[in-house]
């Protein structure tokens, strides 16, 4: 669902002009196109190709260690991982293919087709300056939904091996 809802809305947003600059709350919320090269916050380190395959080679680490993890985690844990699964595959498909589809390059040369916009500004400054989509929506909630539930999520094979060792002794 990840993956359908986010490359519909960036289809959505990239094809029809009427999306790609759009103030859905006035003052703080909007749709602005851009796209981004770099990472997380537009943050520029490494060349986009490069980005693409670190990113596709931790979508692969985390799906072999959720199969790995299914036996011991919940249904909180698998539904985080699928959030952050779903999120980065849209993403990387955006690297992958937007050179292409666009005419600008090639594989894994594409720019990530950001729109959401938090456009709430106080005394000048602007509260939440980076654009996003709903790929990193999804990974971002699941994040912080793993750091403030983390002993609902954690798997019981984890939460026994963190008690104190005079517990287990006993």
């Amino acid at each position: 669902m990840v993956i359908t809802i986010d490359q519909w809305s960036k289809y959505v947003v990239r094809t029809d002009a009427n999306w790609q600059y759009f103030d859905i709350i006035k003052g703080w919320l909007a749709f602005h196109y851009i796209q981004n090269p770099g990472m997380a916050m537009g943050i520029e380190v490494l060349p986009t190709y490069i980005i693409g395959y670190l990113t596709l080679a931790a979508i692969i680490g985390i799906v072999f260690y959720l199969f790995k993890l299914l036996k011991t985690a919940n249904w909180g844990q698998v539904f985080c991982y699928g959030l952050i699964i779903g999120g980065a595959i849209g993403n990387i498909f955006d690297r992958m293919f937007m050179g292409i589809i666009q005419d600008k390059s090639g594989f894994m040369d594409g720019h990530v087709v950001d729109f959401i916009h938090f456009t709430l500004e106080i005394n000048g400054w602007s509260v939440f300056p980076y654009i996003f989509n709903f790929a990193d929506v999804a990974i971002s909630c699941s994040v912080i939904a793993m750091f403030v539930f983390y002993k609902h999520l954690m798997p019981e094979e984890l939460k026994n091996s963190a008690k104190p060792a005079t517990e287990s002794a006993e």
